[in-house]
């Protein structure tokens, strides 16, 4: 009896601690629902839309959406020029603070009172106050506090301090991956304090590469048509079925703020991967410390770099102290693997490189001299403040009248010691030192800049003026070449078309 009373206990015991081993894994694992710290992340609905277009979708899709959809109001502080400074003179104290008010949009994505919306709505407001729909006008909204933002991709997470008694309207998520140039979306935000306006057009474009608020860091956005104004910011662009699949963004504009019909939103897929981290209070990417070509790569071109298609990320920059250099990178190496997946493109390998844990060490396999060369790159963490203070700055020079490269639209010149010292160039290195570019010219296309060292020309070293004008001379009119150059005291890589 005894015996049995022990093997029924150890039973349960081994049960017990069975399951609370397999909630550890599942929570180590990311095994567990989508659910995290009382939010709910909204599941994308992935099926294909189907079905007619008929007089009412657009009124269906507007009736439904908007519950969830929210104006935002913020008030910020900004200093005031005192009068004396109007007239020239500089005032140390600086002016009075004063709060100035800020206008934009959301929508809430959990039932606890958790908002989407842009980054830069939000960003430094002393206070945040969220209207419902159907809030009367004049009415102040409801106390709205920061959870979590991130500069790169322009998205900030708000949860309402005190959430009203009744429930909210949820948005529901779509696939962003779905969509394409053609299919009809609509924009519903709050354009010039004009709460809850809805307007409609088409996917223009997806895939569109954005700059974002950090130099040398682009970002993958859906393009519309869709009128999307100043205030639209952090509202939803949905589907023919009334689902979130982007973040409405960024506007081309002229002078007066207004909708030219070229409108930018973050994809929900991005924001869906981001949101654990927003929940938690910081986002934390993956950086080797490298830029990278934006420029298609053409199957021709691929042939001249030894590669049987188009694929892959040709490195234009390797930051001295960065991972890559440690690595054994080099400007002008193609990545082609990363972590024992094909790079397929440079933005592939931008999205492969940030998702990585920081701490990780990844293979990598690159083409450099048209052969395969496998490293290990330890990847580091994102610091986007340590990565502005990398923008190179400028110095003055006179120019000297040297030859123009007709073809190119730039001018050079011939490297002096004192150059190579200013510019801090290795011993021996450099051919010519760009004095002019031309504002429409191909040097201008190809970012080329003035006082940027050329040191090669396709796979030509160069070390004098005459050098360099002989290799550029060489490049056939309508042909692409690299050119391997000094600038801000590293080498880059830039690709230029002849005329």
């Amino acid at each position: 009896m005894s015996s049995k009373r022990h093997t029924v206990f150890y039973s349960l015991l081994i049960a017990l601690t069975s399951l609370v081993v397999g909630i550890v894994l599942a929570s180590r694992l990311d095994l567990a629902p989508a659910s995290f710290a009382g939010l709910n992340v909204p599941a994308a609905n992935t099926e294909p839309i189907t079905g007619p277009l008929d007089s009412t979708t657009f009124r269906t899709i507007a009736s439904q959406a908007s519950p969830s959809v929210v104006s935002i109001v913020t008030e910020v502080e900004r200093r005031v020029p005192r009068m004396s400074e109007f007239f020239g003179f500089e005032d140390p104290d600086g002016g009075p603070p004063q709060l100035a008010q800020g206008a934009g949009s959301g929508f809430i994505i959990d039932p606890a009172g958790y908002i989407l919306t842009n980054n830069h709505v939000v960003a430094g407001a002393q206070r945040i106050d969220v209207m419902l729909a159907g809030a009367r006008e004049f009415e102040r909204g409801l106390e709205a506090a920061i959870v979590g933002r991130d500069e790169l991709t322009d998205l900030a997470l708000l949860k309402l301090v005190n959430p009203p008694d009744q429930p909210l309207a949820v948005a529901r998520f779509g696939d962003s991956k779905a969509i394409a140039p053609g299919d009809w979306v609509m924009a519903i935000g709050n354009p010039f304090r004009l709460s809850h306006t809805v307007t409609v057009g088409v996917v223009s474009a997806v895939g569109r590469l954005q700059q974002t608020a950090v130099a040398q860091r682009f970002e993958e956005m859906i393009q519309t048509d869709a009128a999307i104004n100043r205030g639209n910011s952090g509202g939803p662009l949905l589907n023919l079925r009334g689902e979130v699949i982007g973040v409405n963004t960024a506007i081309v504009s002229d002078d007066t703020g207004g909708n030219l019909g070229v409108g930018f939103a973050v994809p929900i897929n991005t924001v869906s991967e981001i949101l654990p981290q927003l929940r938690a209070g910081k986002v934390t990417r993956g950086r080797i410390g490298v830029l990278v070509s934006r420029l298609p790569m053409t199957q021709r071109y691929a042939e001249s770099l030894g590669l049987q298609k188009p694929m892959g990320a040709e490195i234009t920059n390797v930051d001295p102290a960065g991972p890559a250099a440690a690595a054994g990178l080099r400007v002008g190496d193609v990545i082609v693997e990363f972590n024992g997946q094909p790079v397929r493109d440079n933005s592939e390998l931008v999205s492969m490189v940030t998702r990585t844990t920081p701490g990780t060490t990844v293979p990598l396999k690159v083409m450099r001299d048209r052969k395969t060369v496998s490293l290990s790159v330890r990847v580091e963490e994102l610091n986007l403040e340590a990565e502005r203070g990398l923008v190179a700055g400028s110095r003055q020079r006179p120019d000297r009248g040297a030859p123009t490269q007709a073809g190119f639209g730039m001018t050079i010149d011939e490297l002096t010691a004192r150059d190579a010292s200013e510019l801090n160039l290795p011993r021996g290195a450099g051919g010519a030192v760009v004095v002019d570019v031309a504002p429409t010219g191909a040097a201008a296309r190809a970012g080329l800049r003035r006082f940027d060292v050329i040191l090669k020309v396709g796979t030509t070293d160069v070390r004098s003026l005459s050098q360099t004008s002989t290799a550029l001379d060489a490049v056939p009119s309508g042909e692409m070449t690299r050119l391997v150059i000094w600038r801000g005291g590293s080498e880059q890589l830039v690709q230029v078309t002849k005329r």
